[in-house]
């Protein structure tokens, strides 16, 4: 089905196929627990630490991705963020206050996740679904042989991105290095570190995210989880997560 929305240029590129479908693929795959720190660095140093719980499952409709952070206090932000098979994204949030889950609107997708460098929907890579892709020539990112794939939003795709570059390992088909273009041009760059694999899943064990302009970074450490989760719908449900998690507290 996915092969139905490639780009023409397939037949001129055999290397754009193989890219966009190892990076959809790996997608495809997900099924994992993770919990972590999402850490936001300042200028001068000073870091703010959140605790990170996040599970993901790609489901026959698309992928499921549901994220808790908490701290440094008791309030907890939970997103739940699904993106269909034609990369299409919708998200909702219980924010810290709220006692029930809400659509977050579109013009919010770009807020920064906690004060970090995330935005809310920097949690997918929706940008490897868009129709418009291209492949730029090939470069070396550090020490790695990269594809470099240039993705660009269609009329149908809702994001805040102008466009979206990936340098792509070539051995492992998996991003080092990630450049957001914003609309309005401003930029904002992901470096990806300590690449594993794990049941044949390729995964980061830290992303940095810098934003243009702006002094420090964020950084979001997995620290423990399972790549084979077995994960059901019911672990996907905003509302069970969200009374489970004062139970625990």
């Amino acid at each position: 089905m996915l092969l139905s929305v490639v780009h023409p240029a397939f037949g001129v590129n055999p290397n754009l196929e193989t890219v966009l479908t190892g990076s959809r693929q790996r997608i495809e795959k997900l099924d994992y627990r993770a919990t972590g720190r999402l850490t936001r660095v300042e200028g001068d140093g000073k870091r703010t630490s959140y605790k990170f719980v996040a599970k993901a499952h790609w489901f026959p409709d698309g992928l499921r991705l549901l994220c808790e952070i908490s701290g440094p206090g008791s309030e907890k932000t939970t997103l739940l963020l699904h993106m269909s098979v034609s990369g299409h994204v919708t998200i909702e949030t219980v924010l810290p206050g709220e006692k029930a889950a809400s659509v977050l609107p579109f013009e919010r997708w770009n807020d920064p996740l906690v004060g970090t460098d995330f935005s809310y929907e920097d949690m997918v890579e929706s940008q490897f679904f868009w129709k418009n892709q291209e492949l730029l020539p090939p470069e070396k990112y550090g020490a790695r042989d990269c594809f470099v794939l240039k993705s660009t939003p269609g009329s149908q795709d809702r994001t805040h991105d102008d466009s979206v570059t990936s340098w792509i390992d070539r051995s492992i088909l998996f991003p080092v290095h990630v450049v957001k273009t914003l609309r309005g041009g401003q930029q904002k760059e992901f470096i990806y570190y300590g690449l594993r694999q794990n049941g044949g899943v390729w995964s980061a064990s830290q992303v940095e995210a810098k934003v243009q302009g702006k002094p420090g970074s964020s950084i979001l450490a997995i620290e423990g989880g399972s790549g084979k989760a077995n994960l059901g719908r019911k672990d996907f449900d905003l509302g069970q997560s969200r009374s489970q998690g004062k139970k625990v507290e």
